[in-house]
C-alpha cells in the first residue's frame, strides 16, 4: 500500500511542477518537495 500511495504522490509532484510553469509561487515549490520527499519514503524505504 506504501508503494502505491508514494507511486500517487510522485505523479502529483510531477502535476505540481507543470503547475508551477503556470503559476510560480513559494507554497508550490514547497509542497512539491513535500510530495517528492514523502513518495521518495513511501515507495523505497521499506
Amino acid at each position: 500500500m506504501k508503494r502505491i500511495i508514494g507511486f500517487a504522490m510522485f505523479w502529483i509532484a510531477v502535476g505540481m511542477t507543470i503547475m508551477m510553469f503556470i503559476h510560480s509561487a513559494v507554497l508550490s515549490i514547497c509542497l512539491i518537495l513535500f510530495c517528492l520527499i514523502l513518495s521518495y519514503n513511501f515507495f523505497c524505504c521499506k
